[in-house]
């Protein structure tokens, strides 16, 4: 039998969108020591420092939330670097967290690893049965062949490393940039200028007619604790709200939010990406975790946010 020892909880890639909300949850729940590394202080794709630091640190817990992400513009300008990071990351993670005794692993994945024509919502069981969307298919391999990592890390040593798959993630610490982020936060920052300099219209990628699934990400760090905790299994789990809007719903709701009086088109020679993207999530549904954000309100906390961090903000390309 291994070892059982006090909690020690590793949030690897804890200044992103997604750590610092995970951080935020743990801190709140009392859950800890937490450890945290900069990319400074520790480069996960470095594997010689990646092992050193679980060597010497010992987390008990690990929960992988570094990632190289982008939407699709970032995607088909860096695929190399998409498909080479993300694989560097998980592999030394996952491979370190097994070598030195981690009790539990969270992966945290991606909706993008479904097929491009998945029948919707999207089950667990879909994976692997169709092609990718090609926008997306660098990140979308890479972490495919994480979720693959830790499934055969299970069936190999009995590693108890489990899979979480989100849908588009928002809220605070997002990156707001126009051509690196992902839509919700580029719209919001887009539309905020577009209100400050009176600007009489405002053009959107692709024709609005996609549909997307938005989770803030406050509700993801909850899953992420409860499912730490309340599920060892080798099948992936969808995190998400079972709810979706067309990309024309959402930049009209964020356009009401920030207040912005202007023309709304859509420019259809631009790529729309995949066309629907709903996941089921009956799976965390009847596991106990729930979506409590409305996308309103979310909305609303991470205009707040954007409009209070202005100076700080992500907003480079």
């Amino acid at each position: 039998m291994s070892e059982v020892r006090p909690e020690r909880i590793f949030v690897a890639g804890h200044r992103g969108l997604v750590g610092s909300a995970i951080v935020r949850r743990l801190s709140a729940d009392g859950r800890g020591p937490i450890l945290t590394r900069s990319r400074a202080e520790l480069d996960l794709t470095n594997a010689t420092a990646v092992n050193a630091f679980f060597e010497a640190d010992r987390p008990t817990h690990v929960i992988l939330a570094a990632a190289k992400v982008g939407g699709i513009h970032a995607n088909n300008t860096y695929p190399a670097e998409f498909i080479r990071d993300n694989l560097a990351i998980q592999t030394n993670v996952i491979h370190s967290a097994w070598v030195h005794g981690v009790q539990k692993l969270v992966f945290l994945g991606s909706s993008c690893i479904y097929p491009r024509l998945a029948p919707q919502p999207m089950t667990e069981e879909v994976l692997l049965t169709g092609a990718l969307e090609p926008t997306n298919e660098w990140y979308a391999i890479a972490k495919i062949a994480g979720i693959k990592m830790c499934q055969a890390y299970r069936r190999q040593y009995g590693f108890s490393a489990i899979s979480l798959m989100p849908t588009n993630l928002y809220g605070p610490g997002d990156n707001f940039s126009i051509n690196g982020s992902h839509v919700l936060p580029a719209l919001i920052h887009r539309f905020h200028e577009a209100k400050l300099h009176g600007s009489p219209e405002m053009v959107i990628w692709g024709t609005g007619t996609p549909m997307r699934e938005f989770l803030h990400v406050d509700d993801l760090a909850a899953a992420t604790v409860h499912l730490m905790d309340h599920y060892d299994g080798e099948s992936i789990v969808n995190v998400g709200t079972g709810t979706d809007v067309t990309i024309a719903e959402l930049a009209n709701l964020i356009r009401e939010v920030v207040g912005y009086t202007g023309t709304l088109s859509f420019d259809p020679s631009k790529p729309d990406g995949t066309p629907r993207k709903l996941l089921d999530v009956s799976t965390a549904l009847r596991l106990g975790w729930s979506a409590s954000i409305e996308l309103r309100e979310g909305i609303e906390s991470t205009y707040r946010w954007y409009k209070d961090n202005a100076a700080t903000i992500r907003r480079a390309d």
